[in-house]
């Protein structure tokens, strides 16, 4: 058993910080003295180990108290899912390495920005808290991909973005055109049918991560041309009223 000091010698976590975890139920030492002093096992030192980990990759202590103490909390998955993230986290600062080294070369007044792109890593740290986070729309879909092949799950996803190639055919239309809205009902009923159920609600905020630039804009764009995500973005605001 340790005390709450030798543990805040350890880890240097403050005391202040290892109190309010105990507070808020995010770590629990193992046991308390007579006079009320925290001790804290080998069980709760791992517990540490994962909670500073999710905060090195900036996840609010809300989300790392639902994902830490669920029942079917997995370690091992969990530890992958962190291992990814810092890997990406990793090859952005090498980025940014690479481009103040270049700088240094060139100039200040050499203007370039890719290095700045931090969009997949925010998105797969989006992503990662998705698969952690108990929702609804995650069990459905958990539920209707367990059973596909990976021959299926590609032509889903082949059919899927159709969907978007179709909506770069109708770019020069009016998004709010009977055809266009026509066309976000599809997609809509689509990821009804084969992920989990898209309401109004839903659909807004995908249609906004559509365009929110990224792996998920490129991806669309490839399939329907330059300015395809944009478009079915503002396709899906004008539906979703």
């Amino acid at each position: 058993m340790k005390t709450v000091n030798e543990v805040s010698k350890l880890t240097g976590v403050s005391i202040r910080t290892l109190q309010y975890y105990d507070k808020i139920g995010l770590l629990k030492p193992a046991e308390y003295t007579e006079s009320g002093y925290r001790l804290y096992d080998d069980a709760a030192l791992e517990r540490l180990q994962q909670i500073l980990l999710f905060r090195e990759l900036e996840f609010p202590l809300k989300d790392i108290k639902d994902i830490v103490t669920r029942s079917d909390f997995d370690k091992r998955l969990a530890l992958d899912q962190q291992i990814e993230i810092l890997e990406l986290k990793k090859e952005h600062i090498e980025n940014l390495i690479i481009m103040c080294r270049g700088l240094k070369l060139r100039g200040v007044r050499h203007l370039d920005f890719t290095a700045f792109d931090s969009s997949k890593l925010d998105e797969y740290a989006k992503r990662a808290k998705e698969l952690w986070g108990n929702t609804p729309e995650y069990k459905e879909f958990e539920e209707k991909n367990r059973k596909s092949s990976k021959s299926e799950e590609e032509s889903m996803m082949a059919n899927f973005m159709k969907i978007f190639e179709e909506f770069g055919c109708m770019k020069d239309q009016d998004p709010a055109s009977a055809e266009v809205q026509n066309q976000v009902r599809k997609l809509q009923s689509f990821i009804t049918e084969h992920f989990y159920k898209c309401s109004n609600e839903i659909l807004s905020g995908l249609g906004k991560m559509y365009a929110g630039g990224g792996e998920f804009t490129e991806n669309i764009n490839k399939m329907g041309g330059e300015g395809t995500a944009e478009f079915t973005h503002r396709a899906i605001q004008i539906y979703c009223g």
